[in-house]
C-alpha cells in the first residue's frame, strides 16, 4: 500500500506543469479579469516582454512573483528553456507588456514548443487593443484583416497596402505615432479614399477615435502637431466589385505606366523597371515582383 502511495506522488512529481496565456490591460489597470489576477497569483513563474513593465503590473495587484524575460530577441532560446521547467512540472504565465500575448507580441515560439511536447496551453482571455479599436471605429465588423504593424519604409509600405487593396473585410493595422500621417497619405494613394479610422491611447485618459475619410484623416494628421501614443488605424474593405487593377494611383499600376513611358523613349525593359522603380522610391527587387503580380492579374 505504501508502495502504491509513492509510486503515485512519483507520477504527479513528473506531470508537466500549464503555460497560460494571459491578457493584460492595454491601459486602463481596471481592465484585467479576475481570473487573470487568480492565474497570476498562482503561476510559479511569469514570462513577460519586460521585467519592469511587467513588475508595475503585479504591485499595483500585490502579486509577488518571479519573473523572466522571453522577447523578439531571446524567444528561440527562452522557448527551449521555458519548456523544460515546464515539463518539470512548474506552471508558467506569459504575458506582453500589454493585451494579448502572440498578437503582434512574442510568444508563438513557446506556444509551439509546448504543444510539440504535449504540454497543456491555457488562453486567458482578455484586452486586445485590436479588437477594443474595432468595435468602436464605425467601420463593419462582421469580417477584417488584422495586418500588424506596417513596414517603416515608405515603399515596402506602398507595397504592404497594395497586397490588400482587394480584401473585402475592414483593414485593421498598428502604427507609431511618427509614421501615422506619412502612412495615411500612402494609404490614401494606394487603396482611394475609403472611410477609415484612428484609435489612439486606447482605454486611457487622453483615448482619441478619428473618424472619417482618408483624405480628411490624412490632413488632419500632416498639420504638423505632434502624435503621440499607440496608434490603431482601421480602413474600410474593398468594394465588392472593386479589382486591384481598377485604382488609378495602385503602385504597381504606377508602376507599369512609368515603365512604359520610359520604355517609348528608348530604355530597354530591364533599365525602364530600374528607373522607373527608382522614381518611386521602391528597391529592384520590389519593382520587379510587383510588375510580375501585375502582369499576373491582368494575365487572369
Amino acid at each position: 500500500m505504501a508502495f502504491a502511495r509513492r509510486a503515485a506522488m512519483s507520477k504527479c512529481q513528473h506531470m508537466p506543469g500549464m503555460l497560460y496565456i494571459i491578457a493584460t490591460p492595454i491601459g486602463n489597470l481596471e481592465d484585467i479579469t479576475q481570473r487573470a489576477l487568480r492565474i497570476l497569483g498562482e503561476v510559479d513563474l511569469i514570462a513577460c516582454e519586460d521585467t519592469r513593465h511587467t513588475r508595475k503590473l503585479l504591485n499595483h495587484f500585490g502579486i509577488n512573483k518571479t519573473t523572466i524575460s522571453y522577447h523578439e530577441h531571446n524567444e528561440r532560446e527562452r522557448a527551449a528553456e521555458l519548456c523544460d521547467l515546464l515539463e518539470g512540472g512548474k506552471n508558467l504565465g506569459l504575458v506582453s507588456d500589454a493585451g494579448t500575448p502572440l498578437i503582434n507580441d512574442p510568444g508563438f515560439r513557446i506556444v509551439q514548443a509546448a504543444i510539440e511536447r504535449g504540454i497543456s496551453v491555457v488562453s486567458v482571455p482578455g484586452p486586445s487593443a485590436v479588437v477594443t479599436a474595432l468595435a468602436a471605429s464605425g467601420l463593419p465588423t462582421d469580417t477584417f484583416f488584422f495586418g500588424g504593424f506596417l513596414p517603416a519604409r515608405a515603399s515596402a509600405r506602398r507595397a504592404k497596402l497594395e497586397q490588400v487593396l482587394a480584401i473585402p473585410g475592414t483593414l485593421v493595422f498598428y502604427e507609431a505615432p511618427h509614421r501615422i500621417a506619412k502612412t495615411l497619405k500612402d494609404a490614401l494613394n494606394v487603396l482611394g479614399d475609403r472611410a477609415a479610422a484612428v484609435g489612439r491611447e486606447l482605454t486611457k485618459i487622453h483615448e482619441e477615435f478619428v473618424r472619417g475619410k482618408l483624405s480628411e484623416l490624412a490632413k488632419h494628421f500632416s498639420e504638423n502637431r505632434p502624435v503621440r501614443g499607440e496608434i490603431v488605424l482601421m480602413i474600410s474593405g474593398a468594394h465588392p466589385d472593386q479589382a486591384p487593377s481598377t485604382s488609378a494611383t495602385n503602385t504597381s499600376v504606377q508602376l507599369m505606366e512609368r515603365v512604359r513611358f520610359f520604355e517609348q523613349r528608348g530604355l530597354n525593359s530591364k533599365d525602364a523597371l530600374k528607373t522607373a522603380g527608382r522614381e518611386l522610391g521602391l528597391k529592384r527587387g520590389e519593382a520587379y515582383r510587383l510588375m510580375v503580380a501585375q502582369k499576373n492579374r491582368r494575365n487572369k
